[in-house]
This record gives C-alpha cells, sequence and structure tokens, in this order.
C-alpha cells in the first residue's frame, strides 16, 4: 500500500440545497434521478476545469484543484449549470434547483484515492456556511486567486470556526453577473472616470458598456449580456470592463480569447489587455479558424 502524499490542493464540496424537501414532495424514485443529474452535471464541470472528483457523500460532491483559479472559475459554473438544469422530463411543473459550496485551499492528505486532513474539515465547514446559491471560501482561497477571481470576492464575516484556535475569514465569490456589476459599479463610481462608451456587436445585436453600464459578460450561457454560440467558449467566459476612462477586456476562462486590434492578434488567458480603437473578439476559438461567434467593437471617446 503507498504512503500518503501531502500536496497543497483546493478542496470542494458541493451540497445539492433542499433533497430531504425533494424526496418529500416527489417520491424517491424521481428525486434519486433528479439528484443524480444534477452529480453528473457537477462531475462534468469539475473534469472540464482540470479537477478531480474525489467522491460523493449523498447528494453531495468531493473534488479537488491544483490551482485556485481552476477552482473558483468551476464552482461559479457550476452553480450556473445546476441554476440552468432542465429537470422538466422528471417533474412537469419544473423545480429551482440550487447547491451550496464551500471551498479551501491548503495542504492536505492524498492516499488510496481519497482526501485527508484540515483543509478538508475546513472546506466542508465552508458549505456548511454557505446558503443555496451561495459560494464560501477562506483567506487562503482568496490569496491564491488572480486578481480577476479576487475583485469577484467579498469579506462576508470573520467567525470563530470550531476547532479552530484563530478566526476564520469568510469570503463570498459572487457568480451572479448582477451581484459582480453593482461592485464594480460602487468602485468606479469613486474614480471619476471620463465620459465615453464602447459597442460590442454580435449577430446583428448592439451592446453598450460606459460608465454607467460599466461591466459586459461574453460567454456561452444563457445569462451572459452576450451569449455567444460557440462550443469551446465557457459559460462566463470574458468581460469587457470600463474603468478609470478606459476598457478592458478580461478572460476568465479555460480556453483564452483572441483578440484583433490594430492589425495584430492577440491571446489573452486570465488576464487582462486595453482595448484601443475598433477590433474583433473570439471566445475559445483563433481567427485562423474561421470562427462564426465573432464580437465587434468600437470605442466612442
Amino acid at each position: 500500500m503507498s504512503s500518503p502524499v501531502s500536496r497543497q490542493l483546493v478542496i470542494v464540496f458541493a451540497d445539492i440545497s433542499g433533497s430531504t424537501r425533494l424526496y418529500e414532495r416527489h417520491g424517491d424514485d424521481i428525486a434519486r434521478a433528479v439528484i443524480a443529474r444534477c452529480l453528473d452535471v457537477l462531475r462534468d464541470v469539475t473534469l472540464r476545469h482540470a479537477g478531480t472528483v474525489i467522491k460523493y457523500i449523498g447528494d453531495e460532491v468531493l473534488c479537488t484543484f491544483l490551482e485556485p483559479d481552476d477552482a473558483g472559475i468551476a464552482v461559479c459554473d457550476m452553480q450556473e449549470a445546476i441554476a440552468e438544469l432542465d429537470t422538466s422530463d422528471l417533474i412537469p411543473d419544473g423545480l429551482q434547483l440550487a447547491i451550496r459550496v464551500g471551498l479551501h485551499f491548503g495542504p492536505a492528505l492524498l492516499e488510496g484515492g481519497d482526501v485527508y486532513g484540515d483543509a478538508v474539515n475546513i472546506a466542508a465547514r465552508m458549505a456548511a456556511e454557505a446558503k443555496a446559491g451561495q459560494i464560501i471560501t477562506t483567506r487562503e482561497t482568496f490569496e491564491g486567486f488572480g486578481p480577476i477571481l479576487q475583485a469577484s470576492c467579498r469579506l462576508i464575516a470573520r467567525e470563530n470556526v470550531k476547532g479552530k484556535s484563530e478566526t476564520m475569514e469568510l469570503h463570498e465569490l459572487l457568480w451572479l453577473q448582477d451581484d459582480a456589476t453593482r461592485m464594480g459599479s460602487g468602485v468606479l463610481k469613486t474614480m471619476g472616470a471620463e465620459p465615453g462608451y464602447l459597442t460590442l456587436a454580435y449577430r446583428g445585436r448592439t451592446y453598450s458598456v460606459n460608465a454607467e453600464r460599466t461591466r459586459t459578460v461574453l460567454g456561452r450561457s444563457s445569462s451572459a449580456e452576450i451569449a455567444v454560440d460557440e462550443s469551446l467558449a465557457s459559460r462566463q467566459h470574458a468581460v469587457v470592463e470600463f474603468r478609470r476612462g478606459r476598457f478592458f477586456l478580461i478572460d476568465q476562462s479555460l480556453n483564452g480569447t483572441y483578440l484583433l486590434q490594430d492589425g495584430d492578434e492577440h491571446f489573452l488567458r486570465r488576464e487582462e489587455m486595453a482595448l484601443n480603437g475598433s477590433g474583433q473578439i473570439s471566445l475559445g476559438r483563433p481567427f485562423h479558424e474561421r470562427p462564426s461567434g465573432i464580437i465587434t467593437f468600437d470605442i466612442v471617446q
């Protein structure tokens, strides 16, 4: 039998909220089918973002990631995928599903396909703190995030957690665009940005980013402001943001974003670039492959 291996990991618990009520209202067979579908979705998202599914615990999944950013993007994707999950074939009157997610970045022990250690216990406590549709994490995870994910977090509490001698910081990772937009707008209004606007055009529709509407999300999800028909795009793939009088393209995806401006093609992966003049944006697919979902932009000062 192999010895335990110690490694820095992001531990994630994702728990299906309201499963007891689901069993009570719809019976064992339907409830089990709905939960199985949810767990399949959570597994698929985990694998798509370079994670490992460790095990299922009833209506909960335990998974691990090597990088905090991979975990952060994955858990946002989990929330959105479950929110959009169609169960009408099982429950004709529909059902609004939700998950509670907790994660922590720290040293853990891997042995026999399972994971052990204090990091696992802390991640489980974060999941217990979360409400339906919420993602709760720790200061250690927050500090491991890149600037894009850190900007989508807010400190919600400092608490004495059972079994810990020190007070722990609890951070919420915001995955709903409305919440992130409100946070971004509040910061930007204090900076006195100069007026101007940027237009984004996709398949005959035009969208505007300006000092009042400071962010627009581009992605494959129907909840993105510009929902792109591109198989290589992530659900919330990239953001066009206005701050301090300038416009930025911010990639937050797995496959990266391609930008064509000033005659040059640029590739962004979890980084940002200032936009100038006019150009084109492709989510996940390089321009030489002739992507069908190209977004054009034009800046008017």
